[in-house]
């Protein structure tokens, strides 16, 4: 048998629950006026387009890729001397 819900009827709720219910509800409400003002304040910002390459970026990119050459110049000059004194073992030279 299913029960109606009309003027009558009543619902029983402890405090914990009210409390619970209403500490949700807070953190609800603060978190959407937190990302309202987060917009609001993109929308401030300014507008970089992202294809636009700052000229300090691009130095810093080129040193990057200068310095990444020479360390792989010198790993290749280790392995050179690396595979010489194998050769020599296997070699008896």
């Amino acid at each position: 048998m299913a029960k109606e819900l009309n003027e009558d009827t009543s619902f029983k709720l402890s405090i914990k629950t009210l409390i619970g219910i209403g500490f949700a509800m807070a953190t609800l409400i603060s978190m959407y006026f937190m990302l309202q003002a987060d917009i609001a304040e993109a929308k401030e910002l300014p507008i970089i387009p992202p294809d636009e390459v700052t000229r300090m970026e691009f130095q810093m990119k080129d040193q990057m890729i200068r310095n990444t050459i020479m360390d792989t110049q010198k790993d290749v000059q280790e392995i050179k001397k690396s595979i010489e004194k194998i050769e020599d073992k296997l070699y008896n030279r």
